[in-house]
């Protein structure tokens, strides 16, 4: 056991020596847990995704009838490759009925009858990615090799409807900006009779060539990828009218001015494309026609900092209403037709569903919580009400007046999904997952005239008049992702075992953590790091305050990603207050990521290269004067480690001493291996231990 210095050893609850491994070993608790939810065109039933126990990684395709309350396995992937499935189904699509699912399994072609239960494999070219079948269920659209190619459901006939015309061009598929920064994960949309499709074309030959290398392993050649790093050129993307012949027609629209593609459908209007300039200061949505590519203007959205991107927009009602939001009365609103239909204050998260005219939506008042919302219709009275009644974090998908509803809590681990089906009794879809060995000991503050969200982690053996524990700040702390929310989120257990070693572990959302309004969320354009980091610091100070059991005088701070960098950045301008720092797979010169993410709050390096200095560790590095733990993942292509190598050249050469633990084969997040995932924690703690002295 590893003790406390100066204090002896720390004890600790039950099952705090197995978290680590469970945490990696269920993959965050995810594994048994249902997800992936498609309910049926009658509402009756719903496939999702879940595998058969808490630690088995292989995730097979379920079906629920609603009136029976019973499930049926539709298809396993132990059962379909001979007991040989290390993983399991991804991802799958279905009809518009529901009644055929695809799925790409070890890269090959496999279908399911969902009503009849059965599941075969088409022969297919190459390595299957992202199949989808058509509305009516007679076809199977699938990028192999780069290619947009079409199957017909019996296996009959293959076409390839699009393919490369240069080394650097795929069709069907996103590029690294959309997937990783817009939220858009496809390449290729079905039109609503099934004879054409939409289909995106990637021409990345302009964009960098980078290389990731695995140094423990110097005769395996470096990987190459294409990565768009901030100021440098993106992938060139235009969208076409794809016939089942091959023939083309391009999507016209002022690519030189909007070169992102945001978002992208064909519904029953036709098709539809959301477009974004660079500086992502405008955002328009264009309806396209099918026969000629033309493109008309349906609504356009300016901001002088940048239009936030939300899930699930835009989007169209059955009547032809187009679903968007608006940033207005410091709100995010929910709008159709331009037109705000939900109040200020309550503001929109994501839209869930569009099923006709009916909208599912998530929104909050208070920051921490998120509820589901129905929208449902234009008349009078018809305005939007609360479907979700517990404090928590709920997510869902509606359609045929059947609701699939996800709801976490503070109260409880893990997620409890039911489904109900026109008012009739609530169904539940078992979750399989574990529960984690650990209990949480949170305490929820509100802090500052700011009102700072923070949670407040304790050891479970402390009592009053113990002696004081050393603080350990744990946040994300900026855009995009919130760590101070009403539910038992994951990665606030293993912020709780920390606690149980000794520390009192504080996570606060702060400047431009998502769910406190626009203005909020820029509050950090210009400066990303500025804002977070006093954040950090009044509600540490404040939490102090109110707890006389946390020690300023012994206080680390931890990190990953966006808030290892914040985490550098802390002992590097406050070592006043931080007296330690874990900094793991940061980006010390921000010119390092990617164009849409970056420019989002930066803008682009060559008009503001200020910013760039102003964020980057790097010319700081000679103020370093406490204890600093760098971590990163060699595998990494997400952020890569050669901002982490740089930092550490920059300390070298100011004589700062430091240390740097790189991970093997390790990618961004290092938590699927539980060896590797204990090992990584318990080096945290004794380099923790070793620095907090009494």
């Amino acid at each position: 056991m590893i003790g406390m210095p100066g204090n002896g050893p720390a004890p600790r609850s039950v099952g705090a020596d197995g978290l680590p491994t469970q945490f990696a070993r269920t993959r965050r608790f995810s594994l048994g847990d249902p997800s992936a939810f498609t309910i049926s065109a009658d509402g009756a039933s719903v496939v999702f995704l879940r595998s058969r126990g808490g630690d088995d990684p292989v995730a097979c395709l379920w079906a629920l009838d609603l009136d029976s309350g019973t499930e049926r396995l539709l298809a396993d992937p132990v059962d379909l490759l001979g007991g040989k499935a290390r993983a399991g189904i991804a991802a799958y699509a279905t009809d518009d009925a529901a009644g055929v699912a695809a799925f790409a399994l070890v890269g090959r072609l496999w279908v399911v009858d969902v009503a009849k239960g059965g599941v075969r494999e088409l022969a297919a070219t190459g390595d299957v990615r992202d199949p989808r079948p058509d509305p009516w269920g007679r076809r199977i659209a699938y990028v192999s090799g780069g290619a947009l190619r079409v199957t017909e459901i019996d296996g009959s006939e293959q076409r390839v409807v699009a393919e490369p015309d240069g080394p650097e061009v795929r069709f069907g598929v996103a590029e690294h900006a959309a997937a990783e920064s817009m939220g858009r994960t496809r390449g290729h949309w079905w039109s609503p009779d099934g004879d054409r499709l939409l289909v995106a074309r990637v021409d990345e030959s302009a964009v960098a060539l980078w290389h990731v290398a695995d140094p423990s392993d110097p005769a395996r050649p470096p990987r190459a990828v294409r990565y768009p790093a901030a100021g440098t050129a993106n992938a060139e993307v235009t969208l076409w009218i794809a016939e089942l012949d091959g023939t083309r027609t391009e999507v016209r629209w002022d690519r030189a001015a909007y070169e992102y593609v945001t978002a992208a459908g064909w519904d029953a209007h036709g098709p539809y494309l959301a477009v974004q300039s660079r500086d992502q200061r405008t955002v328009r949505v264009l309806a396209a026609d099918p026969d000629s590519g033309r493109t008309g203007l349906l609504a356009e959205q300016r901001d002088a900092h940048w239009v936030q991107l939300v899930g699930g927009t835009p989007a169209r009602t059955a009547a032809g209403a187009l679903v968007a939001h608006a940033d207005v009365d410091g709100t995010r609103r929910l709008t159709l037709d331009g037109i705000p239909v939900t109040p200020p204050g309550l503001h929109l998260r994501e839209v869930l569903s569009v099923a006709g005219d009916d909208i599912l939506f998530s929104a909050s008042t208070d920051p921490a919580e998120r509820h589901l919302w129905l929208h449902q219709g234009r008349g009078a009275g018809n305005g939007p009400r609360r479907v979700s009644i517990e404090p928590g974090v709920h997510a869902g998908v509606w359609r045929a007046g059947t609701l699939v509803h996800v709801a976490r809590t503070f109260t409880r681990p893990g997620s409890t999904t039911t489904a109900v089906h026109s008012g009739r009794s609530a169904v539940t879809i078992r979750s399989l997952a574990e529960r984690p060995v650990l209990t949480l000991r949170a305490i929820a503050l509100t802090t500052t005239g700011r009102e700072l969200r923070s949670h407040l982690l304790l050891p479970s053996w402390h009592r009053p008049g113990d002696p004081k524990l050393p603080v350990l700040v744990d946040p994300y702390g900026g855009p995009a992702l919130q760590r101070v929310t009403a539910d038992q989120a994951p990665m606030t257990f293993v912020s709780q075992w920390f606690a149980e070693q000794g520390f009192a572990v504080l996570i606060t959302d702060g400047s431009g953590t998502p769910g406190r309004g626009p203005s909020w969320e820029r509050e950090v354009h210009g400066d990303i790091f500025g804002p977070p980091l006093d954040d950090q610091v009044a509600a540490l100070h404040a939490a102090a305050a109110r707890h006389p059991d946390l020690d300023l005088s012994r206080v680390a701070i931890r990190g990953w990603s966006f808030s290892g960098t914040l985490a550098v950045m802390a002992v590097l301008r406050r070592p006043d207050v931080f007296h330690a720092a874990v900094a793991g797979a940061g980006t010390s010169d921000q010119r390092l990521y990617d164009t849409h993410w970056r420019e989002r709050f930066l803008g682009h390096p060559d008009r503001h290269p200020e910013r760039y200095e102003a964020c980057s560790t790097l010319p700081e590095a000679p103020r370093l004067t406490r204890p600093l733990l760098l971590i990163h993942g060699l595998a990494d292509d997400n952020v890569f480690a050669a901002g982490t190598l740089r930092l550490s050249a920059a300390l070298l050469a100011a004589g700062r001493p430091h240390e740097v633990l790189p991970l093997s084969g390790t990618a961004h997040s290092p938590t699927s291996d539980p060896d590797v995932f204990e090992g990584l924690l318990l080096h945290q703690l004794g380099f923790l231990h070793r620095h907090l002295r009494a």
